[in-house]
């Protein structure tokens, strides 16, 4: 079925492309072939392990400063209360507005460049831990107490079984995230990645090198939802369809 779906969307851009000719729109072919020129200068290849890299920094950067404070603000009821209104400033701060101030505080580097994409998903992911540690069962906390579990037994049989489907979902939300201010943070401030491939080609208006490279990257994000993503949701919620 997904063969079938990506086969009627190629042939309505080749139709697209063949009945309104344009510079604009090229067609499928034009553009597989641009990929396979990149591919074997080595560009292609360069550009996107440079953005992967940034996505998998911001990624892991994000998730665990943000589920370390999104469990803190969870367990506390007045830590949360007092740092809420921080929360929600961050939760509306655009994306573009951190980029630009990242890059004119710490300059034009990789640090900047990966801080802000973090800062950007940090605040969705301390929303969504936070709601899954007040949602824990406090029974369970007490079993651990009687048996007298240490704090990494705690973490390992208790915390993080609980957690797991949260987890799942702001691991998922954060790489649809992620993978697009990283798109943002290559085109203003970075001489190599996606991005910045994408903001050259559009100088030069190569549409189709711009959507052999759009079409790449995102051929490998589609990769990871569909063999990382999707089955870590399915590992985590499992047992809701064996309760049911």
């Amino acid at each position: 079925m997904i063969a079938m779906s990506f086969a009627v969307l190629l042939a309505a851009w080749h139709f697209a492309a063949v009945t309104w000719p344009s510079r604009s729109l090229p067609g499928p072919v034009p553009v597989f072939q641009t990929f396979l020129r990149e591919t074997a200068s080595g560009d292609l290849p360069y550009h996107l392990g440079m953005t992967l890299w940034r996505v998998a920094a911001s990624f892991v950067l994000a998730m665990v400063i943000g589920s370390v404070i999104g469990v803190f603000l969870g367990s506390f009821r007045r830590a949360d209360q007092f740092f809420n209104p921080w929360l929600i400033l961050f939760l509306n701060i655009p994306a573009l507005v951190v980029i630009v101030l990242a890059y004119i505080w710490f300059g034009l580097n990789e640090v900047a460049a990966i801080g802000a994409v973090a800062v950007n998903k940090i605040p969705n992911v301390i929303v969504t831990m936070r709601e899954g540690t007040r949602a824990l069962d406090p029974r369970y906390a007490e079993m651990a107490a009687v048996y007298r579990f240490g704090p990494l037994d705690r973490l390992r049989h208790i915390l993080l079984p609980q957690l797991q489907p949260y987890i799942a979902a702001a691991s998922r939300s954060g790489i649809a995230l992620i993978w697009k201010i990283v798109l943002v943070v290559e085109l203003l401030g970075r001489s190599n990645g996606v991005g910045f491939e994408i903001n050259l080609f559009f100088q030069l208006f190569d549409v189709a090198a711009i959507l052999a490279y759009a079409l790449a990257f995102v051929a490998v994000m589609l990769f990871i939802e569909l063999l990382l993503v999707q089955p870590l949701e399915r590992s985590s919620t499992r047992w809701r369809r064996r309760a049911a």
